[in-house]
């Protein structure tokens, strides 16, 4: 199991330990299948500050079945692969890296096509064996989040990614919308994935507000992903717990200051402290 490790390289940015957090805007659904929702949102994630935004890319059909409950909310908010591509171009252009989570075969076809320079897992597949065959072969670097997962089923994820040599991260990631209780976040379960996977570790934040994020920095997540939204009052499943841009910007601040505050280990007196070095009593 011993391999990774490594800083991830995607389009021009590198996450790693000795880099900052890579922060992620999750549209998900949240634009509600408009077009120009969608662009509102990559731009208020650029102006926030956020290192990438990620869309949802699916067929209905190929997701849920026709009579779940969920499936008219899921093909209204639909967006066609050209439409998509579009997306992608524009938040590229200003700066962002674009990526999304794929949910089956054609979807991840498309995004390899057009150069996806990540792919992700949602929880939801992360015993869906064909689904990560498919992003393992795409052989791009790519984030599982580890929701719901027992110890034996990730193991079996990561190893698929592993023995091919493809560049992963893993999210601690409690499936819960939004989650209650902040005592079943266990945030020091990052340790334990950086563990026993050697590898990059970060956090899909389910929480409503900003702090969580900031404490999983301070804890050592290298990956940050916060769903995101124009309106938390809009009709859909995410909006409320999304943060909205106002949020979006304190959360990330927060995690830039965290990130100054961790520093390096010191010894001796700092600069600042030379004015003060004058009063120390030896006796």
């Amino acid at each position: 199991m011993e391999k990774y490790m490594e800083d991830i390289k995607v389009s021009n940015i590198l996450i790693g330990n000795e880099h900052p957090a890579f922060i992620i805007a999750e549209v998900g659904i949240n634009h509600n299948g408009s077009i120009e929702n969608a662009m509102k949102l990559i731009d208020e994630a650029h102006k926030s500050g956020a290192s990438s935004v990620k869309f949802q890319t699916y067929i209905t059909e190929k997701r849920v079945e026709k009579d779940a409950p969920i499936f008219d909310i899921l093909k209204q908010c639909e967006i066609s692969f050209q439409d998509q591509e579009k997306l992608f171009n524009y938040a590229n252009e200003i700066g962002l890296v674009a990526f999304s989570t794929p949910f089956d075969n054609e979807s991840v076809e498309f995004l390899t096509e057009i150069e996806t320079p990540l792919l992700k897992v949602a929880s939801f597949d992360i015993v869906n064996r064909p689904l990560l065959e498919k992003i393992s072969d795409a052989d791009t670097p790519s984030i599982v989040s580890r929701g719901m997962a027992s110890e034996s089923e990730l193991d079996a994820a990561y190893d698929l990614f592993n023995e091919k040599s493809v560049p992963l991260a893993i999210l601690h990631c409690i499936s819960a919308y939004p989650i209650q209780n902040l005592e079943s976040i266990n945030m020091s379960t990052m340790d334990y994935l950086k563990d026993r996977y050697k590898c990059l570790v970060g956090f899909s934040d389910h929480t409503i507000g900003p702090a969580t994020s900031i404490c999983a920095v301070a804890m050592g997540a290298k990956v940050i992903e916060k769903h995101f939204t124009l309106d938390k009052n809009d009709e859909g499943p995410d909006h409320i717990m999304s943060a909205d841009p106002k949020e979006m910007h304190e959360m990330i601040s927060g995690i830039r200051d965290v990130e100054k505050m961790i520093g390096n280990p010191v010894s001796g007196p700092i600069p600042e402290e030379q004015d003060i070095l004058q009063y120390r009593r030896e006796n």
